[in-house]
């Protein structure tokens, strides 16, 4: 149920020295992905020896460059500069006076420029002022142009080696898509072409679209050169990786090929990105690898390391007990100046000796994980530090007319860039009372939430929707204020609700957003599950104590308020529930949890509480399993809505989930089917869902897991707990399903005693995140 990868928090320490090289993130415009030209050009050793001698590096000459520059305007020629000063008198003609010498002198230009413009026209001798490149080129258009050679010989002829591309400037981040665009469908030359070694290598011919898609052109060369590229596309793991290159290699095929250690490398950092690390312990990843059979752990992570497919970090530990880290390879060199002896010499080696006993953790990461989490550190500190500290009477007068914690938000707001709110549900009314203050004070405030939902309870509570959208919307420039010439947003107040479900991707997005002076809001439940994708940004900037926190004093009403309050600090408490609000039904087994379900949202619900199939959802721990949401969907399908799904497996009226993007869910109907593909209605608006995607990103959505209903809300939630589902369950989870029904909770209960163990003793797993030691060597604690 979970998609932890087999790495552990506490694993021994191992031995970096052997695998660990010195160096920072190069800052390539694509992070995580391969440059077109090889693994991260820029990345160490991408050049190899003798570098400086190739063709194409930055010390060659560009093959733009000429002999002689090329003339680009109608100009005089510089080769042959024209004398315009007065014209020495011929012997025995007459003295020319100053008028007509300038006259003369022009006419001479206005010919000399004729001149050249004849030339332009008229043919060029291939070569004669041309050299290099520029001179093959100039004589293989020709060739072309004249039939002399045909355009496909003339472009299959080996380019020259590229050139480097010089470091781009620092660019504020543009809109991006809500939805990851759809790559280019690869040729269907290319597709036969992976079909046909998937076939010689035993491997499901149906991948081929996919393998083509994430190799791209060429796609069938490389993974007959390096089969264990397999393991780029979606779902498919070592094992099975290692049987296509079996087949396909022969006695050839070794636990300890150089190809086999760097894919499975990537693909472990890849799988702990989806369980939530922006980064593994070199410790944890070398345990990781000797779990795949990699048989030499620290010569895998060099080799990895070495072709620029991962970062290495050191990062100094400071917190008391903190587990030391190894040492690096080689001691850093000091950057302090020679001392003479006698003039603090001695102070400068002991300075020295401690910073090399000082404990670090060696971390290994993905690059656009690397660079989004220093991206966000550097935003932060920016927001942070650009605010003006000038006292404002007017947010004083806002915050004395209010009270309790809304009080204490707005002046928190008042005099710091980031804030950061805690609460439940019902503390949402804070955050809408300092965005209701900043727009009365003529400010550009705006509200994001994580989910359409959250964005339309959000505008009842402030009477208005003008001012709340979508995370999603808001990045993609298809919600709220747009961006203003240089990029960032055109808005002074931010207040991101569901600040739990941000990632470091999405939060670096937001933050390298905003423009100088403005404020940002971060507000949520801390104990709600964490993101779907890699980091723990709110939890990370609460231990950080950066900026001033306020944590709401305003409690959830109710018997639901009650028991998922209690949840919240580790207690299960049983609960006075007059109007039926939580209801526990008993169970013995995953069919019964089945039957009693169906039974719960078509008949009980309704008919005791008024609230219609439609308003309620059920959750359970994932989508495998004898009562996970296949099986669940499946008989609410067959009750609610049933058909023959005709349109891949749908029918007008089902309930769906759709998910644009990894991590993130929107709840729909289906609406019908055309060639443009499956027609859904969601809470946003119209969506239309290309055939091609429709497996991969439409789910029936009665039944949804705790990480697909985050951030929504229903009338009445159906919490389905299979004796199965007892090892999958934790406090995050069981206080983030709880909190879903606005009026009701019915919990089909079969896991006995493991409910109020979990909630008791089972935390969060750890995320290996570097969010906090970046953030504490730029910003100083909060007081």
């Amino acid at each position: 149920m979970s998609t932890e990868p087999e790495t552990t928090e506490s694993a021994e320490p191992g031995k970096p020295e052997d695998a660990v090289r010195s160096g920072t993130p190069t800052d390539g415009p694509d992070a995580g992905e391969p440059d077109a030209d090889g693994p991260d050009a820029d990345g160490p050793d991408a050049d190899g020896p003798g570098a400086e001698d190739a063709p194409g590096t930055d010390d060659s000459p560009d093959p733009a460059d000429t002999t002689e520059p090329a003339d680009t305007t109608d100009s005089t020629d510089t080769t042959e500069p024209v004398d315009t000063t007065e014209p020495a008198a011929a012997e025995g003609s007459p003295q020319l006076s100053e008028a007509e010498a300038e006259l003369l002198a022009q006419k001479l230009e206005r010919e000399r420029i004729e001149q050249r413009k004849a030339e332009k026209k008229g043919p060029i001798a291939s070569g004669t002022k041309l050299s290099g490149p520029a001179a093959d080129l100039l004589a293989a258009v020709r060739a072309v142009e004249s039939g002399e050679k045909p355009v496909a010989a003339v472009f299959d002829e080996p380019r020259p080696a590229p050139r480097r591309p010089a470091p781009e400037p620092v660019r504020r981040p543009q809109p991006v898509p809500a939805a990851p665009v759809a790559p280019d469908t690869p040729a269907p030359q290319t597709v036969d072409g992976v079909r046909r070694v998937l076939a010689a290598g035993s491997a499901p011919e149906a991948l081929a679209p996919q393998v083509a898609a994430a190799l791209g052109e060429g796609a069938e060369e490389l993974l007959r050169e390096d089969p264990w590229q397999l393991l780029q596309v979606t779902g498919v793991r070592p094992e099975q990786a290692d049987g296509f290159a079996r087949a396909l290699l022969g006695a050839e095929c070794r636990p300890d090929d150089e190809r086999r250690t760097r894919a499975v490398t990537v693909w472990l950092l890849e799988q702990a990105a989806l369980a939530g690390h922006t980064a593994l312990e070199l410790s944890a990843l070398a345990t990781a690898l000797a779990r795949q059979g990699v048989p030499d752990a620290d010569t895998a992570v060099q080799s990895t390391l070495a072709e620029g497919e991962a970062l290495v970090f050191q990062d100094a530990l400071d917190e008391p007990g903190a587990r030391p880290g190894s040492a690096p390879s080689a001691p850093a060199a000091s950057s302090a100046p020679p001392t003479a002896a006698g003039d603090g010499a001695d102070d400068t080696e002991d300075e020295e000796e401690a910073e090399e006993e000082r404990p670090v953790r060696v971390l290994v990461g993905l690059e656009r994980y690397a660079l989004a989490e220093e991206s966000l550190a550097d935003g932060l500190a920016r927001i942070v530090n650009s605010l003006s500290k000038e006292p404002s009477p007017e947010w004083e007068a806002a915050a004395t007319a209010a009270s309790g914690s809304t009080a204490e938000l707005i002046r928190a707001a008042a005099g710091h860039g980031l804030v950061l709110h805690t609460g439940g549900e019902a503390s949402r009314a804070e955050p809408a009372a300092l965005l209701t203050v900043a727009r009365g004070l003529g400010l550009r405030a705006v509200a994001a939430c994580h989910t359409p939902d959250g964005r339309r309870r959000f505008a009842a509570l402030l009477g208005a929707e003008d001012p709340v959208v979508t995370v999603p919307g808001l990045l993609a420039g298809t919600e709220g204020p747009g961006r203003d010439a240089e990029g960032a947003l055109d808005l002074d107040v931010l207040v991101v609700l569901d600040a739990p479900q941000l990632d470091v991707e999405g939060a670096a997005m937001i933050v390298e957003s905003l423009p100088d002076g403005a404020r940002l809001v971060l507000s949520g439940d801390p104990a709600v599950l964490w993101s779907a994708g890699p980091g723990r940004v709110f939890a990370d900037l609460l231990a950080a104590r950066t900026c001033p926190q306020v944590a709401s004093r305003t409690p959830d009403p109710g018997p639901l308020g009650e028991l998922v309050s209690g949840v919240g600090i580790g207690e299960l408490n049983q609960v006075d529930a007059p109007g039926k609000e939580v209801v526990i039904v008993p169970v013995r087994d995953a069919g019964e949890a089945v039957h009693r379900t169906v039974q719960l949202v078509a008949d009980s619900v309704p008919r005791a509480l008024g609230v219609p199939p439609e308003d309620t959802v059920v959750i359970t721990p994932g989508h495998g399993g004898a009562a996970g949401t296949r099986v669940l969907n499946t008989a609410l399908k067959e009750r609610l809505n049933p058909g023959p799904g005709r349109f891949g497996g749908f029918d007008p009226g089902d309930r769906v989930a759709y998910s644009p993007a990894p991590g993130r869910t929107v709840p729909g109907q289906v609406v019908g089917a055309d060639a443009e593909g499956l027609h859904l209605s969601c809470a946003d608006g119209a969506v239309v869902v290309p055939k091609e995607r429709v497996e991969q990103a439409v789910r029936h959505g009665w039944a949804l897991t705790a990480h697909q209903a985050v951030g929504s809300r229903w009338p009445a939630a159906v919490v389905v707990l299979p004796g199965d589902a007892a090892q999958a369950l934790s406090r995050p989870w069981v206080y983030t399903a709880f909190g879903r029904g606005e009026r009701h909770l019915s919990v089909v209960h079969g896991v006995e005693q493991a409910l109020p163990r979990a909630v008791a003793e089972v935390t969060a797993k750890p995320r290996t995140t570097r969010l906090p030691v970046l953030l504490r060597s730029q910003v100083p604690a909060a007081q």
